[in-house]
């Protein structure tokens, strides 16, 4: 019985690789490693993927976006997919499927574009088991997982006097509970070390936090209205378009 002819094609584009591969001819300015780009993978591909007859068709199984907020740089996004690969034969119709993630950080909208790139190149290099001199192996190393690092807040550049007398002036423009509660989120690393520091600073805002919100949560009565003083006589017209006289008797 004959194979399926995918597989034929598979090996045949294997055997036109096995010799040099796809050489890392790029260099990454910021950190000066040697890479491979996408368009290297896709010129090198191509002719043969073309020549042994065989389509290679992208499914994307599952995409997954997360912020990546960071002081230093503007806010990135990281998207990782988890996408399929259709290797089917011209000459039968026959399938193979293979599957592999992409991951990738942009600070605009390619990301997407990234991850597909990167999981492109993940299933090329090994569906066809292209050669990938220079990459390290993942066993040559081995990374011990830790504890969190604690966040260590020190004092203010303008001192805790200030920097307390600031936080105060804030709640006192605050006009909702909402607003209040940002204020203190905000703050809670400082809040924390104030209060190992300073712990009568920290009883004085945390006094003005409270003033503040019952202040808020205090119902607001509508202003009186003033009373219209009493004179001997008013005239008031009803509904028969008569006039009635009456006397307001003082009490």
């Amino acid at each position: 019985m004959r194979p399926p002819e995918v597989y034929r094609a598979i090996n045949a584009v294997t055997a036109a690789l096995a010799g040099d591969g796809i050489a890392k001819s790029r260099t990454n300015a910021i950190e000066l490693y040697q890479y491979r780009s996408i368009d290297d993978v896709l010129n090198r591909l191509a002719p043969l993927i073309a020549e042994h007859r065989l389509c290679i068709l992208p499914r994307v199984l599952e995409r997954i976006i997360t912020d990546r907020p960071s002081p230093a740089t503007p806010m990135r996004v990281n998207v990782l997919l988890r996408v399929a690969f259709d290797l089917v034969s011209v000459e039968d119709g026959s399938v193979h499927t293979v599957e592999a993630y992409g991951e990738a950080l942009d600070e605009g909208d390619k990301g997407t574009a990234k991850a597909m790139s990167a999981a492109y190149k993940a299933v090329m290099l090994q569906a066809f088991c292209i050669p990938v001199a220079g990459t390290e192996d993942a066993d040559s190393s081995a990374t011990k997982l830790g504890t969190r690092p604690s966040v260590q807040t020190g004092q203010p550049v303008e001192g805790w006097e200030q920097w307390a007398s600031d936080v105060m002036a804030t709640l006192g423009i605050c006009e909702s509970i909402a607003a209040v509660d940002r204020v203190q989120s905000g703050k809670r690393p400082q809040l924390r070390a104030i209060s190992r520091e300073r712990p009568d600073l920290y009883a004085a805002l945390g006094e003005c936090f409270s003033q503040r919100r019952q202040a808020l949560l205090a119902p607001v009565c509508p202003p009186k209205k003033a009373r219209k003083p009493y004179g001997r006589r008013d005239r008031a017209v009803v509904s028969n378009d008569r006039e009635t006289n009456f006397v307001l008797v003082k009490a």
